[in-house]
């Protein structure tokens, strides 16, 4: 089973990354200025993550596909790693969609 890292970043931030039950992040959020609203980050990835509409695949500058994760309010609530291929981020985001709903929290602060 996955699970949601939550960390602390240099600037005072907290973080939090989802991790599949291989110990590889799948997920990270972007920083936020509370524990609590963090908190509430994870929630809304757990609740978006079922939603496959709420997953925008993009691709970067390099070429590199990648996802983010959506709230209902169109707020990014996570992204993930660059991938290799299309093939391997749909992947990820089948490993959001299983891992995110029952993923227990873990803080490493």
């Amino acid at each position: 089973m996955g699970k949601f890292v939550i960390t602390t970043r240099k600037n005072g931030e907290f973080q939090f990354n989802l991790k599949a039950s291989n110990g590889q992040v799948i997920l990270t959020s972007e920083g936020y200025t509370t524990k609590t609203a963090c908190l509430n980050g994870v929630e809304s990835v757990r609740k978006n993550a079922v939603v496959p509409e709420r997953f925008e695949v993009k691709v970067a500058k390099n070429g590199k596909p990648f996802f983010n994760l959506k709230a209902s309010n169109g707020q990014v609530v996570g992204s993930s790693q660059m991938y290799a291929s299309e093939e391997t981020l749909k992947k990820g985001i089948a490993s959001v969609t299983k891992n995110a709903p029952e993923a227990p929290v873990v803080e490493e602060l």
